[in-house]
């Protein structure tokens, strides 16, 4: 119960932190999974399913108020129920996929809740400004919550409960081994769905030369993501200082042609 319990706060906390302050980053898949996972005592099954599903998300962002999965969520709820299961952490963390995945997608139908409930508490929070009662408008505020966390908290608290009973160990026994390596290779491949859709918002004409030496690095050169990242770190710092650079000395030479014209002096009028 008191796993089941953390569960629920963390997805709660997780939604609070995308509403708002978003300071402890638990939107983020891979840190949900891996708060999840140390909850229920897996740390590497909550990291490995974060981080599938955080590939997954790669550019996938909410803009102009657009519904997405819920992957925080999903990384929570594919944790808890994966954890339960037995295995090595390959087929735990595709059960966990094949759970986290469809919840991420069923939890996005359910966001028009909170963005139609509140607005009878925004009405009610405006009549409360004009009267000015402070208390009632902060109560309108935190009330405003409550649409947004109950559709994560109901679910994350039943596939908390699961932890103590021997559900998933019995589907997961009962699911033939195809199936298992199926889901596995599966959750291989959405990796490179979430890398796909992520290029198609980059400038990638433009910076194609960085995109190959990516490549080589890591396909020739056998160089690790974390090797790549830092490789890339210095090349990004001297792109940007150029850049900037480059649109100083611009600045700079436009000015004196923009330069307001002088008065003209009393000798040259009366000339």
């Amino acid at each position: 119960m008191l796993e089941a319990i953390l569960l629920t706060v963390l997805a709660c906390v997780a939604m609070f932190d995308a509403l708002g302050p978003k300071t402890l980053m638990l939107t983020r898949p891979l840190l949900s999974g891996t708060a999840a996972g140390l909850i229920v005592g897996h740390p590497t099954l909550g990291m490995a399913i974060g981080a599938t599903l955080e590939l997954i998300a790669l550019g996938v962002y909410t803009y102009g108020g657009a519904t997405i999965p819920d992957y925080q969520t999903g990384a929570i709820i594919g944790t808890a129920l994966a954890a339960t299961g037995t295995g090595t952490i390959p087929a735990q963390t595709a059960i966990g996929i094949a759970v986290g995945l469809p919840a991420a997608l069923l939890l996005a139908s359910l966001d028009p809740i909170g963005r139609f409930l509140p607005t009878f508490l925004i009405h009610r929070a405006d009549q409360y400004a004009v009267e000015g009662n402070a208390r009632g408008l902060a109560r309108m505020h935190w009330l405003g919550l409550v649409p947004w966390l109950l559709p994560r908290a109901i679910p994350t608290f039943l596939a908390g409960l699961a932890l103590n009973s021997s559900t998933v160990t019995n589907i997961q026994n009962n699911i033939p081994e195809g199936l298992v390596n199926g889901l596995t290779f599966t959750g291989s491949l959405l990796p490179a769905v979430g890398f796909a859709m992520l290029l198609t918002i980059m400038p990638l004409r433009s910076y194609w030369y960085m995109l190959l030496i990516g490549f080589v690095l890591f396909a020739y050169l056998k160089v690790p993501l974390v090797g790549i990242a830092l490789f890339g770190l210095p090349i990004a710092i001297m792109f940007v200082l150029f850049a900037n650079r480059g649109t100083a000395e611009g600045t700079a030479a436009e000015a004196p042609a923009t330069a307001p014209a002088t008065r003209p002096t009393d000798q040259e009028v009366t000339a």
